[in-house]
């Protein structure tokens, strides 16, 4: 689909749109709250440039693409917004379909912003072209994990369905964790039914079980069964994905989707810009924005930075990275080599532990930050 340029009117920019491509996961298999809440802040900020008169007069046009979480389906995409002629890429939730869209990308000369998947491993070699606001994965799970361990964690099990993020987070956690004679115990998400995982976990001597799968299922179900079995009445359920973050997680849940630690890239207090875009996003959503929200909105920001100052122009976009320096909602965002690391990337976004409260499940703590 294609969203509707911003209406003329006073101060607004005329003549041919500057086109960005817009990558989302608005249908399943793809998590739809996370590419619901990224588009609402890719849209708002557009709006907002067009309010400011576009870029050097014109309007910024977003020309958006479902991904589903499928890598295939996102390189076809890639494909159809290069010959369409957009100025630069953006967006993408889910890691394997920001890798797949990473790498065509890159081929076809076509510079992209990626907003939210944080795999570390975005392209398999160095490139020039892809820069990524999302704080890799081993720097947020890293933190995560030292959270397990203040919280005196040292076994844990997860429950895991294949995939090369899911693989990457338990490695992540695994190697992590060792050090500090912390192991990893995992559960077959795939081959064992919620219940099974009850059972597989009861005799696991694991304090934490983590959700290394998919939402709504079978996170939810997994969920239920662990809340209603008396032998794991002491088990932390732990979520560093990310899936408590959305409202259709305390609709589906309730109460037992609270005091489900997951990782979110906010700061422990939002500054001005940032409550000003996190009010404004309330509003359009309908709801609290969630992080993604305003990676959405920075991704935006960012690139109309780059437009401004270096024009349309695919090679000029992607050879300014280096030199970005723009005040977003959560920080100053800079670009920069980080070892291990093949794309530019913001070192780093704010990462907080949080969860959902017991006492009021539609208010988040925040338990630990980094």
């Amino acid at each position: 689909m294609d969203t509707e340029p911003s209406p003329a009117g006073a101060g607004r920019p005329d003549g041919p749109a500057v086109r960005l491509g817009a990558l989302v996961p608005l249908t399943p298999p793809g998590w739809t709250d996370a590419g619901r809440h990224l588009l609402a802040g890719l849209d708002m900020a557009v709006d907002e440039v067009n309010a400011a008169g576009g870029v050097d007069g014109r309007p910024l046009e977003l020309t958006v693409r479902d991904t589903a979480a499928d890598p295939h389906r996102a390189e076809a995409v890639v494909d159809e917004l290069a010959a369409l002629g957009v100025s630069a890429l953006a967006g993408e939730y889910h890691s394997v379909a920001a890798r797949a869209a990473a790498t065509r990308a890159e081929a076809l000369g076509v510079p992209f912003l990626c907003s939210s998947a944080v795999l570390d491993a975005l392209t398999g070699q160095p490139t020039e072209s892809i820069a990524r606001i999302a704080p890799a994965q081993s720097h947020g799970w890293r933190l995560y994990a030292d959270f397990l361990l203040g919280a005196g964690h040292r076994r844990i099990a997860v429950a895991t369905e294949p995939g090369a993020y899911w693989a990457s987070g338990a490695g992540i956690l695994r190697d992590h964790l060792a050090p500090h004679g912390g192991t990893v115990v995992r559960l077959d998400a795939r081959t064992l039914t919620p219940d099974a995982v009850c059972d597989a976990l009861a005799g696991s001597g694991a304090t934490a079980l983590l959700l290394l799968v998919g939402s709504p299922e079978p996170a939810v179900s997994i969920v239920r069964s662990v809340r209603g079995d008396r032998r794991l009445s002491g088990i932390l359920i732990g979520a560093p994905a990310g899936q408590p973050e959305f409202g259709s997680w305390a609709a589906s849940l309730g109460s037992d989707g609270a005091a489900i630690p997951f990782l979110r890239y906010l700061p422990e207090r939002l500054g001005p810009l940032g409550a000003r875009v996190e009010k404004d996003l309330r509003e359009r959503l309908g709801e609290a924005p969630s992080f993604v929200a305003l990676e959405g909105y920075d991704t935006v920001t960012v690139l109309a930075h780059v437009l401004r100052s270096h024009g349309a122009d695919r090679a000029r976009v992607a050879a300014a990275w280096p030199g970005v320096s723009v005040e977003g909602t959560r920080g100053l965002i800079r670009f920069s080599r980080t070892p291990g690391i093949g794309v530019r990337q913001w070192a780093w976004a704010p990462v907080q532990v949080a969860d959902r409260d017991p006492s009021d499940p539609g208010r988040f703590r925040v338990l630990h930050t980094g």
